[in-house]
């Protein structure tokens, strides 16, 4: 029994031992599945992050190979904008060469920079010219066979310049009075380019290099080559250092440098996998060309890829993470699509906003140039009305002098009109600068009035005109301005009044807020049409004026009010409108200006033996101005209010009473001086004038005259202070030795009344007498290409006593001073802008002629060009004077006798 037992523990050991190796086999048969599950999973997720891994890859690539496009287009774009900028800027260099009298001597002091480096300039049919470079110049050097250009503009094939440098020249030709004068040259090298060109480009991993297309030379050193020089490589050395030998390839390649295209080709480039590219800029001219590596540009992708593969062993973490950095990318796609998105939405709002603009501009300007013709027609009826008028009254030597004046003032004012209109821009911008001189009210009232008055009674309305509270008279100021702004408010009542309305015009004297500036305030109101509230918060604004079925009968340009504003602002005076419709419109203008020094001329009253003056005026507010204004002037002035008071004082000062019989001559009861104290009666033997205002509407004026005249010498004057519309005044001036002084009184006026007084005194005196200043005699040649210019320069002159020989242009007044004999000619009279040659190279061509009075005789430039650089360009040409149209017969005169010295 006991051999037994160790056979059993034997067998149940045994049994262990197989029952162990089954279920360890069975693990194994469970574990092999699940790894090969486990192996499955990933092999499928390994292939899935793989194929998402080359996607993304293959993406990168595709996006790296874009922005590769793009980075060539804006070297491109960078490359044809400098050569633009270098035409641009040539043919700006062109066209000022043009107008210069010695166009070589400016290329040849031209200074290089670092963009040009020579500038050379041949004169139209030769084959050499200059250069600022010294010595000669010729266009054998150049090649320009391969047709390429520039804006236009010729451009040579590359080449090494003198200073070892790849350059390019650009040709460009001066043009003057639209003819080809001369071609201009300009060297610029390519080191320019250069600077404007990325450093680094990929990291300095690619190469980058600018070839010629007609040479197929490399002109500009490589980026990214290191320390290869340009100009020893060229396309066939750039095919030999890459290996690139397939005939097929370098075939399809000549074919896009041959037609300016782009391409983009991959090629092994010393052993590695790279991406070549040739460029064309400028319309295929010159190219850029070189290669990027493949590894440059698939870097990004080949950093996902090790990301990937770390995912990969770090199992789902790297799926997990994969996923996320591709939703990251894909999330960052999305997020630059919409800001590409919002920056072209913002770009074409800006285009939107650039159209409008530029439509309301358009629009604005023809509304201008439509409606312009209402400012221009203001003066220009003034100047026909009075014409009119001239006819009419031409037997009335006083009324046409006073008629002739008036047609002068409208004709000055509708020239600066004229200027003003051309010069609305700067009076937008801020940019006007007045002109500063001496003036006077009477001056400027009478200008407007001469206007204003005869539109106003087109229209049967009364104008009234009245001045008050001014100390001074003469003041210093921009008048043509002033009389802008007075024009522009006072037209404008015209026009928005209805027939049998009425206008003032006031100017008042304002208490000074200093003793050196007189403070004034303009009105002028009307009872027309008025405003409402809402159009006059727009009134100052350019191109506005009131709708309504009323005003929009009367035309206008809508610059008015705007323009007013801004010359008053610029005064440093202010402007306010009061209006109501139906019931008129106030308008109120401050302004102050500098009293001149050193006005009082004591003297002229003297001479004219002017020392008491009797004034007979009903109007208190009339009387107190004219004794203000004539306070300076050291004349005795008295004042009466009627006809009675007027005889009895020039009885007393006639040392007689009223019956007749001799009485003490005593300072007349009731009358008021200039002087502090009563001048002694011996100083007087009697009024030396008499002002009698006149009352239109009273007939007794005309019966206080001739009373008046009765008791007194006929060689005092009588003046009747009346204005221009009264009526009945012609059957008073029929009185001895009477004549009208036009109201508002003014001192000005009233002495240059005096002295055309005296004028006509002497004339009567002394008949036959001849002014110092005179034509006649003299002889002049005119360059006059206008018929009718022409003819009204020779009927002036004619008129004068002077001879004159018209020509049609410069060239044939050149040759008419050539072939006249000395001194036949005592002037020439040079237009500016004629056909064949103008008056500024006739005039240089006639001062170097071979004789001696090519450079004495006087030649006075008479041209339409009104401007100060005209003016300087015609004493630059070496004219002596220049006279603006139209021609001032008596400016004419002066002129004459400066430069000629000739008297009679």
């Amino acid at each position: 029994m006991e051999k037994g037992y160790p056979v059993k523990r034997e067998m149940n050991n045994n049994e262990e031992k197989r029952t162990e190796k089954k279920q360890n086999r069975r693990k194994k048969d469970k574990g092999f599945p699940l790894l090969l599950s486990i192996i499955l999973i990933f092999s499928i997720f390994g292939a899935v992050i793989f194929s998402v891994a080359h996607k993304i890859s293959k993406e990168m690539s595709d996006s790296a190979i874009q922005n590769l496009s793009e980075s060539l287009d804006l070297m491109k774009g960078t490359i044809e904008a400098i050569l633009l900028k270098e035409a641009e800027f040539q043919k700006l260099i062109a066209q000022e060469i043009a107008d210069l009298e010695d166009p070589e001597r400016f290329v040849c002091n031209y200074d290089m920079n670092q963009t040009m480096v020579k500038m050379s300039l041949i004169f139209s049919g030769e084959e050499e010219g200059v250069s600022n470079t010294g010595g000669l110049f010729t266009e054998e050097e150049l090649d320009f066979s391969s047709g390429g250009s520039v804006d236009g503009l010729p451009i040579s094939q590359s080449y090494i310049n003198y200073m070892g440098t790849w350059a390019y020249t650009i040709k460009c030709p001066v043009e003057k009075d639209g003819q080809e004068i001369a071609s201009l040259y300009i060297e610029y090298v390519y080191d320019a380019l250069d600077r404007s060109l990325p450093d680094g480009f990929y990291n300095g991993q690619a190469m980058l290099y600018i070839m010629d297309t007609q040479s197929e030379r490399l002109v500009l050193k490589p980026k990214g080559m290191g320390e290869r020089d340009a100009g020893h490589l060229n396309l066939e050395d750039f095919y030999r250092a890459n290996n690139i030998q397939e005939e097929s390839l370098r075939a399809e390649v000549s074919e896009c440098v041959k037609n300016g295209d782009n391409i983009l080709f991959y090629h092994n480039i010393q052993g590695k996998s790279a991406l070549n590219y040739m460029w064309a800029v400028n319309e295929g001219t010159v190219y850029l060309i070189g290669y990027v590596p493949i590894g440059a540009i698939q870097q990004e992708g080949r950093t996902v890829n090790q990301n990937i593969f770390i995912v990969i062993i770090v199992m789902l973490v790297a799926f997990f993470l994969c996923c996320t950095l591709y939703y990251l990318n894909q999330r960052q796609q999305e997020r630059l699509r919409r800001e590409r998105e919002a920056e072209r939405e913002i770009h074409n709002q800006r285009l939107a906003e650039a159209l409008q603009a530029a439509q309301i501009a358009s629009n604005s300007k023809t509304t201008f140039l439509s409606n312009m013709s209402h400012d221009i027609r203001t003066p220009m009826n003034a100047v026909l009305g009075f014409t009119t008028l001239l006819a009419k009254d031409a037997e009335d030597p006083v009324k046409v002098r006073e008629y002739t004046k008036k047609i002068t003032a409208s004709g000055q004012h509708l020239l600066s009109l004229i200027n003003d209109v051309l010069d609305v821009s700067k009076i937008e911008s801020g940019k006007v600068v007045l002109t500063v001189e001496e003036f006077t009210l009477n001056d400027l009232v009478s200008s407007v009035d001469a206007i204003i008055r005869p539109m106003a009674q087109a229209r049967a309305q009364s104008f009234h005109l009245e001045v008050t509270g001014i100390k001074h008279e003469y003041l210093l100021g921009d008048e043509t301005r002033i009389n802008q702004i007075l024009i522009n408010l006072l037209s404008n009542s015209v026009k928005y009044t209805p027939e049998g309305g009425n206008i003032w015009f006031r100017i008042i004297g304002l208490k000074q807020r200093s003793s050196q500036y007189e403070h004034i305030r303009i009105e002028v109101e009307d009872d027309g049409y008025g405003m409402t509230p809402e159009y006059l918060e727009t009134i100052f604004d350019a191109f506005t004026r009131a709708e309504n079925s009323t005003t929009n009968k009367v035309q206008g340009t809508g610059l008015g009010m705007a323009i007013t504003k801004n010359i008053v602002e610029l005064m440093g005076g202010t402007i306010d409108v009061t209006s109501e419709v139906d019931h008129g419109t106030l308008f109120k203008v401050e302004l102050e200006f500098r009293i001149p020094e050193g006005r009082a001329d004591r003297q002229f009253w003297e001479k004219n033996g002017i020392s008491s003056i009797l004034l007979v005026d009903g109007d208190a507010e009339s009387t107190e101005n004219i004794q203000v204004l004539m306070k300076d002037t050291g004349i005795h002035v008295d004042t009466v209010s009627g006809e009675e008071e007027a005889l009895r004082h020039i009885r007393e000062y006639h040392g007689k009473d009223s019956s007749g019989e001799e009485s003490q001559p005593q300072s007349p009861e009731g009358s008021s001086g200039n002087d502090s104290q009563p001048q002694s009666p011996e100083g007087y033997s009697g009024y030396d004038l008499i002002l009698l205002d006149w009352n239109g509407s009273d007939p007794g004026s005309a019966h206080t005259a001739e009373k008046l005249r009765e008791i007194i010498l006929h060689t005092v004057p009588i003046l009747f202070l009346a204005s221009y519309d009264d009526t009945g005044i012609e059957e008073a001036l029929r009185v001895e030795n009477t004549e009208m002084l036009a109201k508002p009184f003014f001192v000005s006026a009233f002495k240059e009344k005096i002295m055309e007084m005296q004028s006509d005194r002497q004339e009567e005196t002394a008949p036959g007498g001849a002014e110092d200043v005179t034509l006649e005699g003299l002889h002049f040649l005119a360059a006059e290409d206008n018929e009718i210019n022409a003819e009204i320069l020779q009927e002036i002159l004619s008129i004068e006593g002077a001879g004159c020989e018209v020509v049609e242009n410069g060239q044939m007044a050149i040759e008419r001073f050539s072939n006249a004999a000395e001194g036949e000619f005592d002037a020439i009279l040079m237009d500016v802008q004629m056909p064949v040659m103008n008056g500024y190279d006739a005039t240089r061509a006639i001062r170097v002629l071979e004789r001696e009075d090519a450079r004495t005789i006087p030649i006075i430039a008479m041209t339409a060009n009104a401007f100060a650089e005209d003016e300087k360009e015609a004493l630059d040409a070496g004219m002596n004077v220049h006279l603006a149209k139209p021609i001032d017969i008596d400016l004419l005169k002066k002129v004459i006798k400066q430069c000629i010295k000739k008297t009679p």
